[in-house]
């Protein structure tokens, strides 16, 4: 009789405690299959069938009035494989964040767009090879996308810029080409970082460019300019080298360089006199004019 009632008290206790898990059914299924498709690595060893995800597990978090998953980061360990078409299964996520896992492979998963209400996705420092996909255009809640220190090549697809929300792109470190011909570039007051000379080209016939309090880094002596060019603003970033000499040639109605790396002499010809010093100024040590003598 008492081993009955011990049984009893113990099979209610297991059913209280399973009526009582915030976890949505649907998404630990969700998140197990991930886990499953990964090889159910140490890094995830917290993900149990009989734990609850809201209160057990780490790398997610669900939200505090709907308990469902709004957020999987996983960051800095072993897992290996492509990601899983099961991350799309996850409707109310938020954040997705992959990060220095260099054992993840394949393209980005194009079951993502489903994610309609992702705000901010960190693919980085992965293996990750390919083309940055058009369908991220389809996140349109997206305000942070990153997928620096990857494989990926190709151009960097125009509809990135139809995302209304973005406020900050990092695609630096990888094996991007630049192959957008626009008549007017503007990518100002961004948080936008790595190369951007790959917007230019002797065989483009872009007009304006306006990439001002950006973080872009690059060589502007190495950067050969459309013979269009005429009107460009770079003010405001981490912008290094020279000025070079084929700007004497451009038919230039403004140009801001100002507050920058840049050095040398300015080159003598076409329009580069005739402007402001304030189009130079709060530079390294870019000298001549209209700025000092050298």
């Amino acid at each position: 009789m008492k081993t009955l009632f011990v049984s009893l008290l113990i099979s209610t206790l297991l059913s209280l405690s399973l009526s009582q898990e915030l976890c949505n059914s649907q998404d630990k299924q969700v998140l197990l299959q991930i886990k499953k498709h990964f090889g159910d690595p140490y890094l995830l060893a917290s993900w149990k069938s009989d734990t609850d995800c809201c209160t057990d597990w780490y790398q997610v978090e669900c939200d505090s009035t709907t308990n469902r998953i709004i957020s999987l980061t996983v960051f800095a360990g072993t897992l290996s494989g492509e990601i899983p078409a099961a991350v799309g299964d996850l409707p109310y996520l938020q954040n997705l964040v992959l990060r220095k896992l260099t054992n993840i492979t394949g393209p980005v998963q194009p079951a993502i767009a489903k994610l309609v209400h992702l705000k901010l996705l960190r693919l980085d420092w992965l293996n990750l090879t390919g083309t940055v996909p058009d369908f991220l255009s389809q996140l349109k809640n997206l305000t942070f996308l990153d997928l620096s220190f990857n494989g990926f090549s190709g151009t960097i697809p125009s509809s990135l810029a139809l995302l209304p929300n973005l406020l900050a792109l990092h695609l630096d470190r990888n094996k991007l080409t630049g192959n957008m011909d626009f008549s007017v570039i503007d990518l100002s007051r961004n948080q936008l970082v790595g190369d951007a000379s790959m917007l230019f080209g002797p065989n483009k016939t872009t007009n304006n460019v306006y990439l001002s309090r950006n973080l872009f880094e690059f060589n502007l002596s190495n950067v050969v300019f459309p013979s269009t060019i005429e009107n460009l603003d770079f003010n405001h970033n981490k912008i290094f080298g020279s000025i070079p000499p084929q700007m004497t040639q451009l038919p230039l109605q403004t140009l801001n360089v100002s507050y920058n790396r840049l050095c040398g002499q300015i080159p003598v010809g076409g329009k580069l006199q005739s402007l402001d010093s304030s189009s130079y100024f709060h530079n390294k040590c870019l000298c001549g004019a209209p700025l000092a003598n050298c």
